[in-house]
């Protein structure tokens, strides 16, 4: 037998310190600090780490893993202090806190206990408070499992970010890996290894490279491209699972060493699952956005569980309550954990460049995924990030090359949620949006030969240029500056007014479009919009000739302006492309289908890169 660490219970909130503590520990009364000259937490009162971060999820280690249990370790000094189990139980007002003291420690000096943790009849999330009158302070705490040596597996855990200039988070992240995860008593440097993936190749790739990190400048490939490289260099190091992470993120280090340990742990019928880690935000760490999703039977890809704010005990309980053992799931690359085996038999990612790559791999894996409060990572709000030339361009055309590989059986459904949205951005003059869906269906129409052989960075920077440009509204035109000031933004145009009349929401779902109205029925005021959406609320655009579109923060602007030619331009375009996806579609798909295997072996991956270094 031996004793193997399952978490450590984190002391130093950092820079959680002011937004975010609450996910590490409450105080429920009294004080608490972390002191970084004694590396120590002083607790003085009632304090509970029954939290997001830092309480156990029982159940689930139970579930996935073969232990029967866990016990807490403590090593404290400077008082006497009473410890008590608390656990979180689906039904329940809100935490239980055990009478029975869990444990008691007693003494000036410095002072070890280990003692069982049980939860209250039907706990999913059991954790623990200590309770002082004198101030003491807690050096070291965390879960521990007593296990048989043969139930030990043997893990080669790799990560691997791509990463596109952003130096700042990237630079802190391979800080973090070797501080906490290549060094000291529990260093895994012996199992981990990082690998930076720089499609920008702006990295000191020597300097920032040593035993435990490799980084790489690599061509920008994209995401697809960049975690395709990473696959193959966690494969050729000899990793048995590789974790993908996004760049743009911050993580702890202990949910990687979570993710590692539980890999060690885990029992036969989750040996071959993925590991999906949380996405929090960045700007309200409190904040849970995602774990894992699903695809619909329309196509439509979706998030399982919804948002919750995790530093209230009892939502993070709903959040890990929740079930994602759900047919068609996946787990996103933002941290996502794939054993080298489904590589080796499914295949690399699609040649895609950027979105759809990672629901593309689920559906074609068709994973059992574990994930657990505390396996996470934190990253800027995807809210007021619409970028055309990707959420359009790129979101159309890798979705239907996803519908034709993997035979969904939605490209019908898409196109007509293709027409709406197309019609619905037209209407609002957003002209270079229309042109940038159009792009991606055209594409798409190009087949499996040209993917392959598509310069992905030159043409992102093409699509780019097209993308809706906004400005700070001090840096507009004179005569757009007084068009904005006589349109000032609106909560209702963001969507954030949802008490708006029925027959004024039935307005804005007719397909009223103000390009088919004579000029003597236009005016010339202007109306304010959200860019990234259609001309909402109708009440505010109606009949309008001249939009002024805003930003989510209605700080930055762009004036779009009728042009009847380009959107006649627009329309033929459309009928064109549209007739050409009812004559050829099926057969694009069905080259796409044959062309799979190639485009996701390493040969073809390998000859891909060595063209564009």
């Amino acid at each position: 037998m031996r004793d193997i660490k399952l978490q450590n219970v984190l002391l130093d909130p950092g820079d959680f310190t002011e937004n975010g503590r609450d996910l590490f520990w409450r105080i429920e009364e009294g004080k608490c600090a972390y002191d970084e000259p004694t590396h120590a937490l002083h607790v003085l009162g009632v304090v509970d780490f029954t939290t997001y971060v830092n309480a156990i999820s029982l159940v689930k280690w139970q579930k996935y893993t073969v232990i029967n249990g866990a016990a807490l370790r403590l090593t404290v000094s400077g008082g006497r202090c009473v410890v008590r189990t608390v656990s979180l139980v689906e039904g329940a007002e809100g935490p239980l806190v055990s009478e029975v003291p869990l444990m008691t420690l007693d003494g000036e000096g410095l002072v070890s206990a280990e003692a069982p943790i049980v939860g209250a009849p039907g706990a999913q999330i059991v954790g623990f408070r200590i309770e002082c009158e004198q101030e003491v302070l807690v050096h070291t705490a965390d879960y521990v499992a007593h296990v048989a040596d043969s139930d030990v597996r043997t893990v080669r855990l790799a990560l691997s970010t791509t990463t596109f200039r952003k130096e700042h988070y990237i630079t802190r992240n391979i800080e973090l890996v070797k501080e906490q995860l290549l060094s000291g008593p529990d260093s895994l440097a012996d199992w981990f290894h990082m690998f930076v993936i720089d499609n920008g190749r702006t990295l000191d790739a020597e300097a920032l490279s040593d035993d435990g990190v490799s980084v790489l400048p690599n061509p920008n490939v994209g995401g697809s491209g960049g975690f395709a490289r990473g696959m193959m260099e966690a494969e050729e190091w000899g990793a048995t699972h590789v974790i993908l992470m996004d760049d743009d993120v911050r993580v702890l280090p202990e949910s990687l060493r979570r993710s590692y340990v539980l890999l060690t742990l885990v029992n036969d019928a989750y040996a071959d699952a993925f590991i999906s880690g949380a996405m929090l935000n960045l700007e309200q760490p409190n904040k849970f956005f995602e774990d894992v999703a699903r695809v619909r039977r329309d196509g439509i890809y979706i998030k399982i569980k919804p948002n919750f704010d995790i530093d209230d005990p009892m939502q993070a309980l709903a959040c890990e309550c929740m079930d994602v053992e759900v047919p068609r799931a996946y787990g996103a690359w933002w941290f996502c954990c794939i054993p080298l085996k489904a590589i080796r038999t499914n295949g690399l990612p699609l040649p895609v460049f950027v979105r759809c790559d990672d629901v593309e791999f689920g559906e074609r894996n068709n994973p059992t995924i574990m994930c657990m409060n505390g396996i996470c990572v934190w990253h800027e709000q995807f809210e007021g990030r619409f970028r055309p030339s990707v959420d359009c361009y790129q979101y159309y055309r890798n979705f239907l090359i996803m519908d034709a590989v993997r035979q969904l059986g939605v490209r019908r459904v898409t196109l007509m949620r293709f027409e709406r949205t197309f019609h619905i951005f037209l209407r609002a003059m957003a002209y270079e949006t229309c042109d940038l869906m159009l792009d991606g269906l055209e594409d798409f129409l190009k087949g499996p030969d040209w993917l392959m052989e598509a310069d992905g960075e030159a043409i992102m920077k093409t699509k780019g240029a097209k993308n809706e440009v906004l400005v700070p509204i001090a840096e507009l035109s004179e005569e757009d500056q007084a068009l904005a000031a006589a349109a000032p933004p609106d909560l209702s145009y963001m969507g954030i007014e949802r008490n708006r009349h029925i027959p004024m929401k039935l307005i804005e779902q007719l397909p009223h479009d103000r390009h088919l109205l004579p000029d003597n029925l236009l005016s010339d005021a202007p109306g304010p919009v959200y860019y990234s959406r259609g001309a909402y609320p109708a009440r505010l655009t109606m009949r309008k000739k001249i939009l002024v579109a805003y930003d989510m923060k209605g700080e930055r602007a762009h004036v779009r302006r009728m042009d009847r030619e380009r959107w006649k331009e627009l329309s033929d375009r459309y009928a064109r492309v549209m007739k050409e996806m009812k004559q050829s579609g099926e057969t694009v798909a069905q080259a796409y289908r044959d062309a799979l295997p190639t485009m996701t072996s390493h040969e073809f991956w390998k000859d891909y890169l060595a063209k564009r270094m």
